[in-house]
């Protein structure tokens, strides 16, 4: 059988989900699928020089780009407003200079927002881009109707995102309970209403443990938290290993966000044996029902508590929420069942 030549297209250089994905799917892919990655990330602009070598980087990378070998495909990653202005350009010169066949992989926790954009110019851009690509991957079937606004319903394939469960050993006994939080300390990501869910577990005198890692600008919130009770450790950034050391011992999951696509954080949480609790927002449903987990609304820090406390007061239907998520993990969002489809889909296309 031939070998499929891809080209991977994205930031791939920086540390976001979509590089961290572009990394794992690179190294994944069957020895049959020949893959390279054209990397256009570009510095952050936090000032008008900045944004101007950033503009400059950006437009060198574009000029570059058709001197390549063309491949059989081109998968290119993206995500909403700069980073599709962006990543489409390449859609464009692949389809159009080479004439190869395009995926378009859409990421993005506000990719819905940009969709339903009210810019004539930008809602045309969207459609001059799709145009040009035979098949537009999305992570669940919300976003398939997100997508579906400016593309044809054939041309979309629906992927989730995906783990690697062979790298997570759960216990499901902790004993008492175990809350973990490990995410950016974003005010998107929920951290003031975990703190203030947790603090009222901690004074109601809730028998659990809360472990919290990662870092941001509201990290003093988690800090001040750990200090306020024993019961709670706040372990700032942590390596891979440790997050799923943590993932391993946790028993929930909590991650009470305001906007998403659909995180890796879930998947990986559920692949370490935790119910989860999360939002109604994004591709979230799509990963949680009462078998596995619950959902609230964004911003209420009261039923966040209350739907906790419920939670570490039944160890048993912890333990089958637990189990219910790492057997999804395996027979849906795992990457055995992702890189197959992507090489089925990479032979159709390069036929």
């Amino acid at each position: 059988m031939r070998e499929t030549d891809v080209l991977l297209v994205g930031p791939a250089g920086t540390t976001g989900g979509i590089a961290q994905y572009m990394r794992e799917q690179r190294r994944r892919l069957p020895a049959r699928v020949s893959s390279r990655i054209y990397d256009v990330s570009v510095p952050m602009s936090e000032s008008t020089q900045d944004f101007l070598v950033a503009m400059v980087l950006a437009f060198a990378q574009i000029l570059k780009f058709p001197f390549r070998r063309p491949p059989d495909v081109v998968h290119v990653h993206t995500s909403h407003w700069n980073s599709f202005y962006q990543s489409g350009v390449y859609a464009v010169l692949a389809s159009t200079l080479w004439r190869v066949p395009v995926v378009m992989h859409v990421h993005g926790s506000s990719f819905d927002d940009f969709m339903q954009t009210d810019s004539k110019p930008i809602r045309l851009y969207q459609s001059l881009v799709f145009s040009q690509c035979d098949t537009v991957i999305v992570l669940s079937d919300y976003w398939r109707d997100i997508v579906g606004l400016r593309v044809a319903e054939e041309k979309i394939t629906v992927l989730p995102n995906a783990v690697d469960p062979g790298e997570y050993d759960p216990r499901y006994d902790a004993t008492p309970p175990h809350l973990v939080f490990i995410s950016n300390h974003l005010e998107r990501k929920g951290i003031e209403e975990f703190v203030e869910a947790v603090d009222t577990l901690m004074q109601n005198g809730e028998d659990c443990d809360v472990t919290i890692a990662g870092s941001g600008p509201l990290s003093h919130l988690a800090a001040d938290l750990a200090e306020k009770h024993e019961r709670v450790t706040y372990e700032g950034y942590v390596s891979e290993e440790r997050k799923r050391e943590m993932l391993n011992d946790g028993s929930v999951f909590v991650l009470p966000t305001y906007a998403e696509n659909l995180p890796i954080a879930l998947l990986e949480a559920m692949a370490g044996g935790n119910a989860l609790v999360s939002t109604t927002v994004g591709a979230i449903p799509s990963l949680i029902d009462d078998d596995n987990g619950v959902l609230v609304e964004p911003g209420d820090a009261e039923t966040l508590a209350a739907t906790l406390s419920d939670l570490v007061n039944d160890p048993e239907r912890l333990e089958q929420m637990g189990r219910t998520s790492r057997e999804r993990v395996l027979e849906t969002y795992s990457w055995s069942v992702a890189t197959e489809r992507l090489d089925d889909l990479y032979r159709e296309l390069a036929q």
